[in-house]
């Protein structure tokens, strides 16, 4: 009978990202962004409920029976810790479990330039990771959060669902909160936590309308808050949060952002060439005067020319960071072009031997 210890352990040993256990299937690993099939079975209904209830508490089970879903975090002994998301299909029991690596990674590991450190400086402010699901975000921000720890004296209050990596006490105090178990909503950890005398907050995803708005008082009122959402560049981030406000309120909240926001960090994961592991390709914008009032004036489609020509303040596009990793033999041309904002561009650029 195959049991998911099993399965877990050939995860951490092959280093996949992520494991799914789908009825009539068996079970698959992600590894580097691609499917694997692992040489078992098919899996039965019987097999999906039984690996459910050997990794859920009696409370997600009734979770998964009431409104079709739970998610959790799981500790595989002192081996590793998971994102566990179990969902119904077809009126069966379907697992997707994501490796959440035990060891926290350092600037120099993900790749994150050295200038994104003054920033964790800064008294007060909003810092954003940006991009897919699956595209590094949680480890970004969980870097970033490292290093405040381990060099201010400061007290960090992260609100995650589920928590994924574990913080230790260092030169701060770190108080992790999660969704469900501490604390019923983002937004209320927010308010809540603001009385709770923090320096910095992590807010694992702005989510809703909320959520934006919490976020944007934290930041108003002397905290540097960190947070994530699902989109694509700084600009569309920008409006995104504005949009996400009634009409009446998008003029004061674009004055909002263009105080308070220090940065947006846009990634996406890409294959190495060698085909071994993934790297992470970053745009960095960095709020200086010229973009504040390009917030404020509703010209965010001239950001990116900002970007391009920024580099003395640790800015840079997506397309230059993913035409220099090319150049360096790290990922391939077609990895690169796939990924680009302007392929024309980087087509050329290559063709002329730039």
């Amino acid at each position: 009978m195959l049991e998911i210890g099993e399965l877990l352990r050939i995860v951490v040993e092959r280093n996949a990202s992520d494991l799914h256990l789908v009825v009539g299937k068996p079970p698959v690993l992600r590894i580097d962004g691609r499917l694997d099939i692992l040489d078992y079975e098919p899996l039965t209904p019987e097999d999906t409920e039984r690996m459910m209830r050997s990794i859920a508490s009696p409370a997600h089970q009734q979770r998964v029976r009431e409104v079709g879903g739970a998610e959790f975090g799981f500790a595989f002994g002192s081996l590793a810790r998971f994102r566990v998301s179990i969902y119904r299909e077809k009126g069966r029991i379907s697992i997707a479990m994501r490796l959440i690596p035990y060891k926290l990674l350092s600037f120099e590991d993900i790749g994150l330039p050295e200038k994104i450190k003054e920033l964790l400086y800064r008294p007060r402010g909003l810092i954003l990771v940006t991009g897919p699901t699956g595209s590094g975000k949680t480890t970004t921000l969980a870097t970033m959060i490292d290093y405040i720890n381990t060099h201010r004296d400061c007290h960090i209050i992260t609100i995650e669902d589920p928590i994924e990596y574990y913080h230790e006490h260092k030169r701060g105090i770190i108080s992790q909160r999660e969704l469900g178990v501490d604390v019923p909503s983002f937004a209320e950890a927010i308010i809540r936590g603001l009385r709770q005398d923090p320096d910095v907050m992590m807010v694992g995803e702005m989510r809703d309308l909320a959520t934006i708005d919490a976020a944007l008082t934290a930041a108003e009122t002397g905290h540097l808050v960190f947070s994530t959402l699902h989109t694509t560049g700084a600009a569309q981030t920008i409006d995104r949060i504005i949009d996400a406000f009634p009409t009446e309120r998008q003029e004061q909240v674009r004055i909002q952002v263009s105080q308070y926001l220090i940065a947006v960090i846009s990634q996406t994961l890409i294959p190495r060439a060698s085909g071994a592991g993934r790297v992470a390709a970053f745009e960095i914008m960095v709020a200086i005067p010229a973009i504040q009032s390009l917030i404020r004036e509703k010209k965010t489609y001239r950001i990116t020319s900002f970007i391009q020509t920024g580099a003395r303040y640790g800015m840079r596009t997506l397309d230059q960071h993913l035409f220099e990793l090319y150049s360096q033999g790290i990922i391939t041309y077609e990895d690169m072009i796939v990924r680009a904002q302007n392929p024309e561009e980087l087509q050329q650029k290559v063709e002329q031997g730039v």
